[in-house]
């Protein structure tokens, strides 16, 4: 590793020698007089995610062996400690004040607000403002509140807020009952031997105690158990903490099954008895199975690694979900990205419970911003003149629509997922690199977007520390502003003005190609637009049209908007709300 950049400003504030070329910066903020040292694991295995080094023979429990590394592995790495036994957001903007002052280039947030909170009311939305001016990019984690509507912890413009997908790679652990019938689920404890002969199968929910379904605590009192395979839903009662409760009671094995929101999206986790988490549907199968059958048996059939699942990146059931409740003309979250069943670096002093671990599998949203934010690193050395706001772009308008398979990425329900679950698409880091066109922001115009969501001029001062008078200020309201994807809640028509700017071939053309939303016509003024020189900027109104189509009771609708050279496809997501 080279040593850190001149402008660098930062410390350590433990021993010297537990930063190095790679951990140039470690400081603690808030709470009792304590070091830096993580003593959970939620920020070592997301500091590994953006940028750990390339380690050769990870895994957990065997399983995802390989070599690690994260996103940008040859970045430096400033760690700043904000949480220590809960997550206080003054602490937390000291801690971004922190990062800032030392000269960071990305600020990676896997920490966010309650859903609807308004951006005055919001510390790490005003940090992260802050760091937009000072030409920092700010990556944030959705959070983990979905699948439901609107409940996105992370809404402002000046951020990329990320979404969660799956991996092609699964831990899988079958379900086999009697009858023959399988069931695929996953689980990160693999026992090496376990019955491959069937043992008697229960459903804790037949105990008609309090949360007995979930397999709470106490819940299987009065049930025998003992040596069974017993089924539990996934729902009230920590995942893990379920399979403690049946292992307590004498269980032999763990069928979790999901509750409906939660569908399809499963996850490997390290029970501490054998077990898989199998889908919604799989476990109303099951469940029909033990009602039918006085004897009902199944096991475990636990099959390790697999690799190439065709139907990832598909949206995860808790990834949060837009449309934004504050940000009007905003589409969120702005991007998807790896967020379930991550390998990274664990402390040997984490809360899980392994013995002196290296790495740990985990999921979220929390997973899923730093490799954004890793990725955000590798744009900002390629192209170090870019502002925030284009490395987002870069990242937004070259975004997949498609899974492995080649079809429409899906959510948990198994169906196509929409814009509000996967706002541009999943990341596709080399297309980034190289996007064509961007839409780019200066900082200065968030402040005419604030001024148009009718905040005081107090509430604006408290966001951006500015004394503005937005009776004076030209008003930017959410669609209008220079944002790579296009957002409007429309009534009879409505038109967005946008501003490209070339930053591929110099001599280029471009034409649009229009996939409209379900009862709305699209017009474009250009159709063309034409290039001679790297850095030009070109302008085009984009008009939307209300239309006799537009189904009864229909909320919402979706499309694309690209812009296509011999080279280059530039996607923007259309999304429309019926007012």
């Amino acid at each position: 590793m080279s040593p850190p950049p001149s402008k660098w400003k930062g410390k350590c504030e433990f021993k010297l020698s537990h930063c190095n070329n790679k951990l140039i910066g470690a400081r603690k903020k808030g709470g009792k007089p304590e070091t830096p040292i993580d003593r959970d694991g939620h920020g070592t295995h997301t500091a590994s995610t953006a940028a750990g080094g390339f380690v050769s023979n990870a895994n957990v429990f065997g399983n995802a062996k390989g070599t690690a590394a994260g996103m940008a592995p040859g970045a430096h790495l400033a760690i700043y400690k904000v949480c220590s036994h809960n997550c206080i957001e003054s602490d937390i903007l000291a801690g971004m004040d922190a990062a800032i002052h030392d000269g960071v280039d990305i600020i990676s947030i896997s920490l966010g607000a309650d859903p609807g909170v308004q951006l005055y009311k919001d510390g790490i939305t005003v940090g992260a403002l802050a760091a937009a001016k000072k030409g920092i990019f700010v990556s944030m984690a959705a959070g983990n509140s979905g699948p439901g509507y609107s409940t996105l912890s992370s809404e402002a413009p000046w951020v990329l807020t990320v979404g969660a997908s799956t991996i092609d790679r699964k831990v899988l652990a079958t379900a086999k009952l009697a009858n023959g019938k399988t069931f695929e689920g996953e689980s990160l404890f693999q026992p090496r031997e376990f019955h491959s002969t069937t043992l008697p199968l229960v459903y804790a929910g037949m105990n008609k105690k309090p949360l007995s379904e979930f397999c709470g605590k106490g819940s299987l009192v009065g049930m025998n158990v003992k040596g069974k395979v017993v089924l539990c839903d996934r729902g009230l009662v920590d995942r893990l903490d379920i399979g403690k409760e049946v292992k307590n009671a004498g269980g032999a094995a763990l069928i979790l099954a999901n509750g409906e929101q939660d569908g399809f999206s499963t996850l490997a986790d390290p029970h501490v008895l054998p077990a898989t988490h199998v889908s919604y549907a799989a476990g109303q199968k099951i469940k029909a199975y033990i009602k039918a059958n006085k004897q009902a048996r199944a096991t475990i059939l636990f099959k390790g690694t697999t690799l190439g699942d065709r139907t990832a990146p598909a949206v995860t059931s808790f990834s949060s979900r837009g449309p934004t409740m504050v940000c009007r003309g905003i589409l969120k979250p702005d991007i998807m990205g790896p967020g379930v069943s991550i390998l990274a670096a664990w402390p040997s002093r984490g809360t899980n419970k392994m013995k002196n671990p290296r790495f740990n599998i985990e999921s979220g949203t929390s997973m899923s911003c730093p490799h954004l934010s890793g990725i955000a690193a590798l744009l900002k050395h390629s192209h170090p003149t870019w502002s925030p706001a284009a490395i987002k772009s870069a990242i937004m308008t070259t975004a997949d629509i498609q899974s492995r398979r080649g079809t429409t990425i899906i959510d948990q329900d198994d169906q196509p997922a929409d814009l509000f679950a996967i706002g541009a698409g999943h990341v596709n880091p080399l297309k980034a690199d190289d996007p064509g066109l961007i839409y780019d922001i200066h900082p200065a115009e968030y402040i005419g977007y604030l001024c148009s969501l009718g905040y005081t001029n107090k509430q604006v001062w408290i966001i951006t520390r500015m004394s503005i008078k937005c009776k004076t200020q030209r008003k930017i309201p959410g669609g209008q502003l220079n944002y790579p994807s296009l957002s409007v809640t429309l009534g009879r028509s409505q038109t967005l003005i946008r501003t490209v700017t070339n930053v591929g071939q110099g001599n280029s053309s471009y034409y649009v190609k229009i996939t409209p939303p379900i009862g709305v016509r699209v017009a474009v003024k250009p159709s063309e637009l034409h290039f001679t020189k790297v850095g030009q900027n070109a302008k085009y109104a984009v008009t939307f049209i209300r239309t006799n189509e537009t189904r009864l009771h229909q909320q919402f609708a979706q499309g694309y908007l690209l812009w296509v050279s011999a080279k280059h496809s530039v996607r923007s997501p259309i999304s429309v709300q019926f007012g």
